[in-house]
């Protein structure tokens, strides 16, 4: 298992591993998920990474949107310009 213990290990995994944009609306469709108990996906992540994890994912998530934002979504997280 992959050790996330910071936002940009975190970043590269998504970016660059798994080759997943972080874009406004999978940022938005993911802090959604995380948030909500009762999702599968939710339950899951949280039962092979643990309730710790999943919160320092959502604050991940969260400053990944705000770097979006900064960009005015002109370019995704973790694409060339």
């Amino acid at each position: 298992m992959l050790t996330l213990e910071s936002y940009e290990d975190w970043k590269h995994c998504i970016t660059v591993l798994c080759g997943i944009p972080l874009t406004g609306p999978y940022i938005e469709q993911r802090l959604t998920a995380l948030r909500d108990p009762a999702d599968n996906t939710t339950q899951k992540f949280v039962a092979i990474w643990g309730e710790q994890h999943r919160l320092r994912v959502i604050g991940w998530f969260e400053q990944a949107r705000q770097e979006v934002d900064g960009k005015n979504g002109s370019t995704p997280l973790g694409r060339a310009s």
